[in-house]
């Protein structure tokens, strides 16, 4: 957008943040409304507007799994869902941990929170993924005979490939061609990275219809429905458009 003098005219400045109004503006309300404030915590991040919603869901998720495991006999493959709803809920904190960040300062802070929360989701995700292939190995068990099945294996080759682009962009940028080439890959990372946590809930949700959860858990479809979209209100409404290219 250009002023009457041909000069391009520069976003608007915060006045609470120094920030430029469009690296503030979330998807849905107002330049601010889920942005971290200049002197808050980082850990405020996780609570910030509708932020708090997605905790709660997800902490709904997490107890409810436990729950019904601990309410029943714990065999090795319990260490299966215990394990995914935790995974689930670290991936939502390295969210919701970053979102809110627009200065300098503070994304720095919050891509090294990110990286550390994804590093440790990943290693439960593979914890999960070990126990059930052991699992099946021992009993002589089918894959890809649910579809819980078939998109958990798509969403762990989603997550690996996820992880790796995400933490060679971060940490060896010179793969890319340097800092300045990272950062133009970014915004696809974000979005595949949102689109990703749909495929989790996705898969997470198409557990119910498994022989474990309908025989053991017993785990109702349309609570994990509800929670899921619970944790979507809570998400997506803080993305950044800027951050997407919007």
């Amino acid at each position: 957008m250009a002023s009457a003098t041909g000069i391009p005219q520069q976003p608007p400045i915060d006045p609470d943040t120094d920030a430029r109004v469009d690296d503030t503006e979330p998807l849905l309300g107002r330049p601010g409304d889920a942005s971290q404030e200049s002197n808050a915590s980082i850990a405020k991040n996780l609570v910030l507007g509708t932020g708090v919603l997605a905790e709660g869901a997800a902490l709904l998720l997490v107890a409810s799994v436990w729950a019904s495991v601990f309410l029943n006999p714990v065999i090795l493959f319990s260490v299966h869902p215990l394990a995914q709803s935790l995974g689930v809920l670290v991936v939502l904190q390295s969210i919701l941990i970053l979102q809110p960040t627009h200065t300098g300062a503070q994304k720095q802070v919050g891509q090294k929170l990110h990286a550390g929360l994804n590093l440790l989701s990943f290693a439960i995700f593979v914890v999960g993924v070990v126990v059930i292939e052991v699992n099946k190995f021992q009993n002589n068990g089918a894959h890809f005979h649910s579809v819980h099945g078939y998109l958990g294996v798509i969403t762990s080759i989603w997550i690996l490939g996820q992880y790796l682009v995400g933490f060679t962009m971060y940490a060896v940028p010179v793969l890319y061609g340097g800092e300045a080439n990272a950062k133009k890959i970014w915004k696809y990372h974000r979005a595949s990275g949102y689109i990703l946590f749909l495929l989790m809930l996705a898969t997470v949700t198409s557990a119910v219809e498994t022989d474990y959860n309908k025989n053991v858990l017993e785990l109702k479809l349309w609570a994990m429905i509800v929670i899921s979209i619970i944790m979507v209100a809570g998400v997506y409404p803080r993305i950044k458009k800027q951050k997407l290219g919007l």
